[in-house]
C-alpha cells in the first residue's frame, strides 16, 4: 500500500484574544506541515504531545494541516493502566448505569462484534440529532446519531460488559460524506481492536488522530481562555491505494 494524504483546514472567527488547543495531526510519525494564520499574518503554535497550542489575537484565524502518512503495522499493547481508565464510566459513556441492560441483551460473556452489529442495528445514522451533551444513554432512547454517537453506545456497552473500550479519532479514507470520524475500540483477545458501527468507512485505512475516553478528550478544537466560533471545517482523506472491503465483523487494529 501507497502512503496516505490527510489533511483539513479549519476557520474560526476569534472574538477576544484566546489559547486554543488543536488536535488534527496524525497520532504517529509522517510528513506533515501545519501553518496557522490571523489577520495580520502566521501565528506560531507549540506542539504538546501531538496536540497544539495557539495564542490567537481576535479576528479571522485559519488552519491548515496536511500529513503524508506511510503504511503503519505498529500496534501499542494492552497495560494494565489502559484496562482500568477503559473500564470506568466516563461523561458520554455512563457504563454504570447501564450493567443490567447490557446483561440482559447480551448475555454475561459478550462478544464486541455481536454489541458493535447490536449498534449498528438500532440506531439511524441522522446528522444534527445529536448535540454536544447527548450521550450514550440519550443516544440508545433517541435511536438516531451520528458517528461520535455510535462510538459512544459501543464504548458504554462494552464497559458495562467489563471489556475494556475507548473512542478514536481518525481520518476515515472512503468516508462519505467526509468529516472527522470517532470510532471505538475494544480489547478483543488481548489487544485494542477497532470497531465502526456506522459501517461508513473501511477500518483498514482509518489513521489515528487520537485516544480517549470518549469525545471529551478528542476534540478537534478545545477553546482554553477567551471565546471562539469554528465556522467552517474542510477534511480530506486519502488512502495509498485502492480502499479495501470490510465486513466490520472481524478484528482489525488500529496502528499507532
Amino acid at each position: 500500500m501507497d502512503d496516505s494524504v490527510v489533511g483539513c483546514t479549519l476557520e474560526f472567527d476569534v472574538l477576544e484574544p484566546s489559547e486554543i488547543a488543536l488536535q488534527i495531526a496524525v497520532a504517529g510519525p509522517s510528513r506533515e506541515t501545519l501553518q496557522v494564520t490571523g489577520a495580520d499574518g502566521p501565528i506560531e503554535s507549540v506542539e504538546v504531545d501531538r496536540q497544539h497550542l495557539v495564542h490567537a489575537p481576535a479576528g479571522p484565524l485559519t488552519v491548515t494541516y496536511q500529513a503524508t502518512v506511510p503504511p503503519r503495522t505498529a500496534v501499542r499493547p494492552v497495560t494494565d493502566l489502559d484496562r482500568i481508565v477503559a473500564l470506568r464510566p466516563s461523561r458520554y459513556c455512563p457504563s454504570d448505569r447501564l450493567g443490567g441492560f447490557a446483561a440482559g441483551e447480551f448475555g454475561t460473556a459478550p462478544e464486541v462484534p455481536t454489541i458493535a452489529a447490536w449498534v449498528f442495528q438500532r440506531l439511524f445514522y441522522q446528522g444534527g440529532s445529536s448535540g454536544p451533551s447527548t450521550d450514550a444513554i440519550d443516544t440508545m432512547l433517541s435511536g438516531a446519531g451520528v458517528c461520535r454517537d455510535y462510538a459512544h453506545l459501543v464504548v458504554t456497552l462494552c464497559r458495562a460488559s467489563s471489556i475494556p473500550a475507548r473512542v478514536a479519532a481518525v481520518y476515515a479514507p472512503g468516508l462519505s460524506p467526509m468529516d472527522f470520524h470517532l470510532v471505538a475500540e475494544a480489547v478483543v483477545d488481548g489487544r485494542w481492536t477497532v470497531w465502526d458501527a456506522t459501517r461508513l468507512a473501511p477500518r483498514p485505512t482509518l489513521i489515528r488522530i487520537a485516544t480517549g475516553r470518549d469525545a471529551a478528550d478528542t476534540a478537534l478544537a478545545s477553546t482554553l481562555s477567551g471565546s471562539v466560533i469554528l465556522n467552517q471545517t474542510e477534511i480530506f482523506a486519502i488512502a495509498g491505494g485502492d480502499l479495501p472491503l470490510d465486513d466490520h465483523q472481524s478484528p482489525v487494529s488500529l496502528a499507532h
